[in-house]
């Protein structure tokens, strides 16, 4: 049987139902739906192909190059999708919801299969993850200088029962210069977007959604306008740490990395850091004074912090002063603050 449903109707089914992309590995890695797998009809040259006999002879001729170029394929994906779907119900979807995920959904109904195709395909999906960053949320950032503990004490948070977007893992990027911290590899723009409108679709637009607050771009990638808009004009928690907790912090986290990659990163400020700054920070890193590197460049993220602070409606940043080490307690102590903050100031 095959059911045609809509993208909505596709997050009400089990998650126990896989879904399975059948557009090209270039395609699936560009951008995809949050969960799929890939069982791509073509590969990405056999794509080219049949697009150019479609565009240049006509769309009979290219179905034929397709069923050409796929016949020897179908016992193999249907073993595939038997591995991945043992109970024989699987969702499948294309570009757009057309031929790709019809003759895919056609051979698996044949086999036995309980085919959901999803309608519009992955296009659809996008329209509903570009909508998500368009609904209003009750956003409460929460801000600090570099070393606050910001991300522990957001995940915190999420214990606490508490909504949380942790921006910088779906990123996989912490924001700074140093921000891959020489091992994490950031997503497209589009499968940043997709995870973010994945997490957003769950959350509850009536209780307060906590971030971190961030720049327009983390690393390579940006925070979508509508969303960020929002982010600019919400409460921010402006958190106070101790200097020399912050460097003690830093030290632990980023000590250990390698030598060369901090000075890459270094240098790669090195015009908003200043030219003896920059080479302090070097030589710091060179003798191994993780501490001292820390402290130089600290007070170049601080001025930055002290600006971008300047720029944002007085009224709505209401500033805590942490003191415990303990993620925990200062978790604890902000949502306490937080419950004290009037609705009309938080909205």
């Amino acid at each position: 049987m095959i059911r045609t449903i809509s993208v909505n109707e596709f997050f009400l089914l089990p998650d126990s139902i896989p879904l399975a992309d059948v557009r090209t590995p270039a395609e699936f890695e560009h951008g995809h739906i949050p969960g799929a797998f890939n069982l791509p009809l073509f590969s990405n040259e056999e794509r080219v192909l049949v697009g150019t006999t479609y565009k240049q002879v006509g769309r009979e001729e290219a179905i034929l190059l397709g069923f050409d170029l796929t016949g020897s394929k179908w016992s193999g994906f249907i073993k595939h999708a038997l591995e991945v779907a043992p109970g024989k119900k699987i969702a499948v979807h294309c570009w757009r919801g057309g031929m790709r995920s019809g003759a895919m959904a056609w051979a698996l109904n044949l086999y036995g299969f309980e085919v959901y195709l999803i309608e519009g395909g992955y296009k659809s999906f996008r329209r509903f993850a570009l909508d998500q960053f368009l609904q209003p949320a009750a956003l409460l950032v929460l801000g600090g200088r570099t070393g606050s503990g910001k991300t522990r004490i957001l995940h915190e948070l999420t214990s606490l029962g508490e909504q949380v977007i942790d921006l910088e893992h779906l990123a996989q990027h912490q924001g700074s210069s140093y921000g891959t911290m020489n091992k994490m590899i950031q997503p497209t723009q589009e499968q940043f977007e997709n995870n973010l409108a994945f997490q957003l679709k769950d959350m509850d637009g009536s209780k307060r959604l906590w971030v971190e607050d961030e720049s327009r771009n983390i690393g390579k990638l940006t925070i979508p306008t509508p969303l960020f808009d929002q982010m600019s004009n919400a409460t921010l928690i402006d958190i106070h740490v101790d200097l020399e907790q912050r460097v003690k912090t830093l030290t632990l986290e980023y000590g250990l990395l390698d030598k060369e990659f901090l000075i890459t990163c270094t240098d790669r400020i090195h015009k908003r850091l200043g030219p003896l700054q920059t080479k302090q920070a070097i030589a710091a890193i060179n003798e191994g004074d993780m501490e001292g590197f820390i402290r130089i460049v600290l007070v170049y993220y601080d001025k930055t912090y002290r600006k971008d602070m300047a720029k944002r409606n007085a009224e709505k940043v209401l500033s805590i002063v942490i003191e415990s080490e303990e993620t925990a307690e200062n978790a604890k102590q902000i949502l306490n603050f937080t419950n004290t903050i009037p609705a009309t100031v938080q909205a």
